[in-house]
């Protein structure tokens, strides 16, 4: 069965501000599906969004992000091939990547707890439906439960990003505990997908330091997010759109979940926001 993340309080590690760092360089190449409407986006650029304080299955703070500067990108219609995307800018060390900087109104939304053999399909359905690639940040041992499902995110060609082995929250761990927690996941991945994640999101928002130090070594860039909805608190479909409606700004990287518990919620209001965030302009990327 898939893992279920219960709610629970994060340690005391305090979660980073909004900076537009990491450990090493993304270099992944991946695209935009851009879909151009005119009808404007919320007054500001890339702005805080969703704080969660109490952390039960993906928390953290929302980070404040200034605009990244216009870049041009070739017009798509839906269900193309994408093009390669710019390399994000080099993220120093110690801090995780809180927004994307590929030019106005684009951001990326990621997908976290799965793979789940309900759900993720689901999720996958609508994306190809509009044409979007997202990431989806798998744990490890759900991964190895569920090869298929994961096996199928990675053919639709969305990023998938190491999202630790059993989903603890990594500021109880001894450093030994962090690095096994990482590589587990990696190995499931990789034997599931034929893919090694580039990427890694601490569960929680927890970034100790251990976590920073084996990402600089395995060549994993840290992700978080700035648009948290609290989806993962099914606290009901329309709360879920307004958070995301309210809070996406250009730039940011939102936050959603496919595993973890029941998730038909989040279902529903991805059927919903995602084609009026697509009318009302906004491009997507991968981090």
């Amino acid at each position: 069965m898939a893992t279920s993340f219960g709610a629970r309080k994060p340690s005391g590690f305090v979660r980073h501000a909004s900076r537009h760092v990491c450990c090493v360089p993304a270099t992944e190449t991946r695209g935009v599906a851009r879909v151009t409407v005119a009808l404007s986006e919320p007054a500001g650029a890339a702005g805080p969004a969703g704080a969660r304080a109490d952390a039960p299955a993906g928390p953290g703070k929302t980070h404040p992000a200034a605009s990244p500067p216009a870049r041009q990108h070739p017009e798509l219609t839906r269900h193309t091939a994408r093009p390669p995307r710019r390399g994000q800018p080099r993220l120093a060390y110690g801090e995780p990547m809180y927004t994307v900087a590929d030019g106005p109104k684009v951001v990326a939304l990621t997908i976290d707890d799965g793979p789940s053999p309900v759900y993720t399909p689901q999720i996958l359905a609508i994306l190809r439906r509009y044409g979007v690639t997202a990431s989806f940040s798998m744990v490890g041992r759900n991964a190895a439960a569920f090869p298929g499902v994961a096996r199928e995110v990675a053919a639709a060609g969305h990023m998938i990003v190491n999202h630790t082995w059993n989903h603890h929250d990594l500021g109880y761990l001894a450093a030994v505990a962090v690095q096994d927690e990482i590589s587990r996941a990696t190995d499931a991945i990789h034997a599931a997908t034929g893919q090694r994640p580039g990427m890694f999101r601490a569960p929680y928002g927890v970034w100790p330091p251990a976590v920073f130090r084996y990402c600089a070594r395995a060549g994993l860039t840290p992700l978080a997010w700035s648009v948290d909805p609290r989806d993962w608190s099914r606290p009901g479909v329309g709360a879920i759109v307004r958070g995301i409606e309210s809070d996406t700004r250009t730039g940011s990287i939102i936050l959603e979940h496919d595993g973890g518990g029941n998730r038909s919620q989040t279902v529903a209001a991805l059927k919903i926001w995602l084609p009026r965030l697509l009318e009302a302009g906004y491009q997507f990327t991968t981090p």
